[in-house]
């Protein structure tokens, strides 16, 4: 899948009335097995920018097409559809489920996708397997480390085999051992489910391995 952006903006209105410009006329590219990392200063609009390319917002002006559909005319319903099937997040903080196991919080998204609670658990067994935390599958967030939790954020975001990943600093809250060994499972698994991978990131480790390096600053790309 090829996602491209033409010419997006994005701004927002202040308490006072005037605007605020987030992204100020963005064209750009995403191709299907492609790591591209986005980096620059804070406020630059790179979280912003993977929202809306995760359609969790909207553009206030341009557009987004994923191949040939182009997003601004679907339904609320057809993008949550999108953002079920194609398209899956990891954030700085995991955002677990404390009420639920390891395997649960894995399980989840398949099931609300329609897959019954036994191949979910099949395929959330096979993700614990690959990210080294099969011993781990009952217990529950505050009873893993920093680095376990966002492994199983990892296997969350994968369960539905997206085919685009979007990375907003992943390594952010982890200590550098943490982090080196969720770049090097994340990297792993890009390579061999093959799908795309964007990553707003400050990690150099990180922005060094990617195929594509795009900096931002004041809502541009540069």
């Amino acid at each position: 899948m090829k996602i491209k952006l033409s010419e997006i903006k994005k701004s927002y209105s202040t308490i006072k009335n005037s605007k605020l410009e987030i992204l100020k006329g963005i064209n750009f590219e995403i191709l299907q097995n492609e790591i591209i990392t986005i980096y620059g200063p804070s406020g630059a609009g790179k979280s912003t920018l993977l929202h809306l390319v995760g359609l969790i917002d909207e553009p206030t002006s341009g557009k987004i097409y994923f191949d040939e559909t182009d997003t601004s005319k679907l339904s609320d319903k057809e993008k949550a559809n999108f953002r079920k099937n194609k398209i899956g997040f990891i954030f700085q903080f995991h955002h677990l489920l404390l009420e639920f196991s390891a395997v649960e919080n894995i399980m989840l998204p398949a099931m609300i996708n329609g897959l019954s609670k036994k191949k979910s658990f099949e395929k959330a067994k096979i993700f614990l397997d690959k990210l080294g935390l099969s011993d781990r599958q009952n217990h529950k967030p505050n009873e893993l480390s920093g680095g376990e939790q966002q492994r199983i954020a990892i296997a969350r975001a994968l369960v539905n085999s997206p085919e685009i990943i979007l990375a907003d600093e992943p390594t952010g809250n982890l200590d550098s051992d943490n982090s080196k060994i969720v770049q090097e499972l994340l990297f792993s698994l890009q390579k061999e489910l093959k799908f795309s991978l964007v990553i707003v990131t400050h990690n150099m480790e990180i922005i060094n391995s990617a195929n594509k390096l795009v900096m931002m600053r004041d809502g541009v790309l540069q």
